[in-house]
């Protein structure tokens, strides 16, 4: 047996809600206004050469990396994550696990409930899946209108300087979740599988495409992809993942401040 066990919690233990004794919660001193972030992500098919994890598992990369650089006197706390999101359209290859969009609502508006009965006001989701952003966002002023909490997503914009055809149609196992993936857990990356597979080309794109356009349409991966990759994953270098990991993670942490700030500065006095 190891004389050196896990850590049982993530090292933001002093942020995280489910690290805290009931008392511990009770007695936090911030809660009108310190925003309490929940990560929601997905367990999906990410090509061949990717773990079907790495939607949720990023969403654990931002808060370890966005955290520390908060002030220690900046107020935000972590809920637990929801890992498995509404991911059908993955739905026939396997490794994906998918809920149902009111599953996923049930979800939020049960921990927003019960963040609320604790005395916390503001929520702010950081979602790492695409398929789930339509179910949060009308959620959230569901949340808003009935419990009276104050909540939104955390999405800074970051530029990765990419090309117009990735940016066009890179969607999923892209270049930037490849390099993303090679930077935090690249012996689980296999590159050998790894390739560029686009379902359209920018020189003859229109006006409707199935994402990124003034028109979309309703697609699964299959009626787009053969292998799950929709995207130039060739191009996704641990170097750049470096690099975009921290623009990501410093966006986080800014975005998180100035909610953190705007949220104190609107508090009614003790």
């Amino acid at each position: 047996m190891s004389s050196n066990p896990l850590p049982p919690f993530p090292s933001y233990r002093s942020r995280y809600l489910t690290a805290m004794t009931p008392r511990e919660i009770a007695g936090l001193p911030d809660k009108a206004w310190a925003p309490v972030i929940i990560v929601t992500g997905a367990i999906e098919q990410h090509g061949p050469h990717l773990p079907v994890a790495v939607d949720s598992f990023l969403g654990q990369v931002w808060l370890e990396r966005a955290l520390p650089l908060l002030a220690s006197d900046t107020p935000c706390y972590v809920a637990p994550p929801i890992t498995v999101g509404k991911s059908n359209e993955h739905t026939g290859f396997p490794g994906t696990l998918s809920i149902s969009k009111d599953t996923l609502r049930r979800l939020l508006l049960a921990q927003a409930r019960q963040l609320g009965a604790w005395g916390f006001r503001h929520v702010a989701i950081i979602n790492t899946h695409g398929g789930n952003s339509a179910v949060i966002t009308y959620t959230l002023r569901e949340i808003s209108a009935t419990l009276g909490l104050r909540c939104g997503m955390l999405a800074p914009k970051v530029d990765h300087g990419l090309g117009a055809q990735e940016l066009t149609y890179g969607y999923h196992a892209n270049t930037v979740e490849t390099a993303l993936m090679q930077a935090e857990a690249g012996r689980y990356v296999d590159m050998a599988l790894a390739v560029s597979e686009y379902c359209g080309q920018v020189e003859s794109s229109g006006d409707l495409r199935p994402e990124r356009a003034p028109a979309t349409m309703a697609w699964i991966t299959s009626d787009l992809s053969r292998t799950g990759v929709m995207g130039d994953a060739l191009a996704g270098t641990a170097d750049k993942g470096h690099l975009w990991r921290d623009q990501i993670a410093s966006a986080y942490a800014a975005a998180i401040t100035d909610l953190a700030r705007a949220a104190k500065a609107d508090a009614p006095p003790a």
